[in-house]
């Protein structure tokens, strides 16, 4: 099933080419943006702003389709659409992580399938980066000395102990405590200490 909103970047410098993928691609469902030169492509801000993935040519004028796949450094998936594949090309592509390397002329049902599979893990990443942006903005609300006792409570340290280093009354520990779990949104210190990890609180070092 194919969304609206994930997009499919065709990178190709052959006009007649990039043209016949993109009405195949549309013809399909998918929303399309071609682009003659991976410069362009590069210079993108709004890349991973929805699912998408790149259909990319290996030879091309400028740089090449894998350094167009180095310097993405796998921010999106990669499928490979080439007349100039070989062995080693296709290894190194796909030990940096394409998708899949196909030689043209390829069959049309392949290219789909490979763009299926490119849009399933595109969409797994973006679902990904959405759940780690709001784990942060739920860590970015929590008070200086809520991240305190947060950063403790991570260790397995009871109340008392929280308290105890922190020079506070217990009481008050509980109360900070309460708090970092209503704002984490976490119903258990096993879910406190899953959403810390993906918001990138670390538990505190023990002396």
């Amino acid at each position: 099933m194919n969304e609206t909103a994930a997009r499919v970047f065709i990178v190709d410098d052959d006009a007649p080419v990039r043209c016949a993928l993109a009405r195949l691609l549309r013809a399909n469902g998918y929303h399309v943006e071609a682009i003659e030169s991976p410069e362009s492509l590069l210079q993108r801000t709004d890349l991973t702003k929805t699912p998408a993935c790149v259909v990319l040519d290996l030879q091309m004028p400028g740089l090449t389709g894998l350094e167009v796949q180095s310097k993405l450094n796998q921010l999106l998936p990669i499928i490979f659409l080439t007349g100039h594949g070989d062995v080693g090309s296709c290894a190194d592509a796909m030990k940096a992580g394409a998708v899949d390397f196909l030689v043209k002329p390829v069959c049309e049902s392949l290219v789909l399938a490979a763009i299926e599979r490119a849009l399933t893990r595109a969409r797994a990443e973006c679902a990904k980066r959405q759940q780690r942006t709001e784990i942060e903005e739920r860590v970015n609300h929590l008070t200086r000395r809520e991240r305190e006792v947060m950063a403790l409570v991570l260790t397995g340290r009871l109340n008392k102990q929280v308290a105890s280093e922190l020079g506070a009354a217990e009481k008050t520990i509980k109360i900070h405590r309460a708090r970092v779990m209503e704002k984490m949104k976490a119903r258990s210190i096993v879910e406190l200490v899953r959403l810390a990890e993906k918001g990138g609180v670390h538990a505190a070092d023990d002396d």
